[in-house]
């Protein structure tokens, strides 16, 4: 699988009365698009999926597909603490014509030891024809993948390509990038390691920011990919704040905040995620006042509903 730049995990917008607000899906997919992201994420940790039940997650993926039209790759997260239902939802996401990659995390509370992680990735990845991508993320499942594990998945399993790198651990990323063979890619999954992601070798960033600037972020990871480094650093200088905004509460709770700020959708989340505390919010506000990306005007999605 050769894909390198930045890809944006998407959020999942709702309405009010907790549908999945179909609309404003489609117009962060074309917006996306149109400022240069290199591929989109959905139902990735970013988009609630947690809280989707089966038959929103398979529309979510449709959704994202048609209004991406092939002009973009799509991936599908297709995780769950269940091997059999993440085989499942392997297969299912396979058979949906636009999706290009399936994005598979640790199974989350069951803590497996290395050797279950490796008999679970392996499954999923027996599951399909496409090119999955591991993603660890320890901070939110209880569970690391170790870099010996990793090895052992690509040197079992043909079609394991790549993994989102999500440990915050900076020697693990290094001794990846440093041992997996050249055609493995390795992806920062944390906005603020990109940069030292890719000065190791990195393929990219899978990000949360870019759901709020995607041409710049785009743009600094694909600068960073051509040694262009004055011009990547000084985009991670201007955003650093934002990229640790997203993350002064459990995500997607300030990004989604921060995107009704901007008018792109409704504030709507679904328990047990909850609003930003009004402190939180106060900052958020004077963030992106600052980087000028407040809307002039309230739009008329741009409320807050949780149930």
């Amino acid at each position: 699988m050769e894909l390198f730049g930045c890809g944006t995990a998407l959020v999942t917008p709702f309405r009010a009365d907790q549908s999945i607000d179909e609309q404003a899906l489609q117009n962060l997919v074309q917006w996306q698009i149109i400022s240069g992201i290199h591929w989109l994420v959905a139902c990735g940790t970013t988009a609630e999926t947690p809280t989707l039940s089966d038959e929103e997650w398979l529309r979510v993926l449709r959704i994202v597909t048609d209004a991406a039209d092939g002009r973009v790759p799509v991936w599908a997260g297709c995780t769950d603490n269940s091997t059999r239902r993440a085989e499942e939802r392997t297969r299912l996401a396979s058979r949906i014509p636009g999706i290009t990659t399936i994005l598979s995390a640790n199974p989350f509370y069951n803590k497996p030891t290395q050797e279950g992680q490796f008999q679970h990735f392996s499954a999923v990845a027996h599951s399909t024809h496409l090119p999955v991508v591991l993603y660890n993320v320890p901070s939110r499942t209880g569970a690391n993948l170790d870099p010996s594990t990793v090895l052992r998945l690509i040197e079992a399993n043909s079609n394991i390509a790549g993994i989102k790198e999500s440990s915050s651990n900076m020697t693990q990323i290094a001794e990846l990038a440093t041992r997996v063979p050249r055609s493995f890619q390795v992806y920062s999954g944390d906005d603020v390691m990109a940069l030292g992601t890719i000065a190791v070798g990195g393929a990219g960033l899978i990000s949360v920011a870019s759901n709020e600037i995607p041409h710049e972020m785009a743009t600094m990871v694909q600068s960073a990919l051509n040694n262009d480094w004055p011009t990547a650093r000084g985009l991670h200088r201007k955003f650093f704040q934002l990229m640790q905004a997203n993350f002064w509460e459990t995500s997607p709770g300030p990004v989604k905040a921060i995107l009704a700020m901007m008018g792109r959708i409704e504030e709507t989340y679904r328990l047990p995620i909850t609003p930003v505390s009004p402190a939180t919010r106060s900052r958020l506000e004077r963030l992106i006042g600052e980087l000028g990306l407040l809307a002039e005007a309230p739009l008329p999605h741009g409320e807050l509903h949780l149930f």
